[in-house]
């Protein structure tokens, strides 16, 4: 579980985003993410057990992304995220492929699964997929499990105008004009606190794992 004191952590980073206090709080801000890396060493265990993709070799210190932010480009020019963002790829490391994340923040942590944004040709060969297949990607997301705990998938980013590749009256067009294919769920930070909380981050995991198959496959 995640501590009370990680989330403290992040509130009071919010509040003084800064090199100077960050330097005189570097404990916390280790044991914190010590808390972290123990959660995610835990969460790798049980997610080999539902998604045989995830690569049994992956390091948890390696998932739990950097808290330094890249400021050379951005107007913001705070030096750290107010959050722990942990990455579990699916098919190892490689990037580019569907993936489980997990947010760690005050008031706005969340699960998420899926492929956020791909680069063209796997946007097209995914759109491909969809096309070949809809019926299978929409037994996965229009099953009411799936709908109770993340929404429905067609109401992500899509794009104004139709893909060229595809008929305006394609049965599947809301799908095939989708940016985005991500399973989302907020969670609260009393769910993160609590016992059991990997495993129920597991349990939503293994409701988006047949999405993510999907999306691989497309891929493959």
């Amino acid at each position: 579980m995640i501590r009370q004191s990680s989330f403290d952590f992040l509130k009071e980073l919010v509040e003084n985003n800064n090199r100077e206090w960050f330097m005189a709080n570097k404990d916390r801000y280790e044991a914190a993410r010590e808390n972290v890396i123990d959660f995610t060493a835990d969460w790798l265990k049980q997610m080999h057990a539902i998604d045989p993709s995830i690569d049994e070799s992956l390091d948890a210190k390696k998932c739990v992304m950097r808290i330094y932010r890249d400021i050379r480009f951005r107007k913001d020019k705070t030096p750290y995220k107010n959050n722990f963002g942990i990455s579990i790829p699916t098919k190892g490391l490689k990037l580019g492929r569907a993936e489980y994340y997990l947010q760690i923040s005050p008031g706005n942590s969340f699960i998420a699964g899926g492929y956020w944004m791909p680069e063209t040709d796997h946007l097209k060969a995914i759109r491909q997929e969809i096309d070949y297949n809809a019926n299978d990607l929409k037994k996965i997301i229009d099953a009411p499990e799936f709908i109770r705990l993340f929404g429905e998938f067609r109401k992500q980013e899509q794009l104004k105008n139709i893909p060229r590749e595809y008929a305006p009256d394609n049965e599947n067009i809301d799908l095939l004009k989708l940016k985005s294919f991500v399973a989302f769920r907020q969670l609260s930070d009393a769910e993160l606190m609590q016992p059991d909380a990997v495993a129920a981050v597991t349990t939503i995991c293994s409701k988006i794992q047949p999405l993510n198959l999907f999306l691989n496959n497309a891929l493959s």
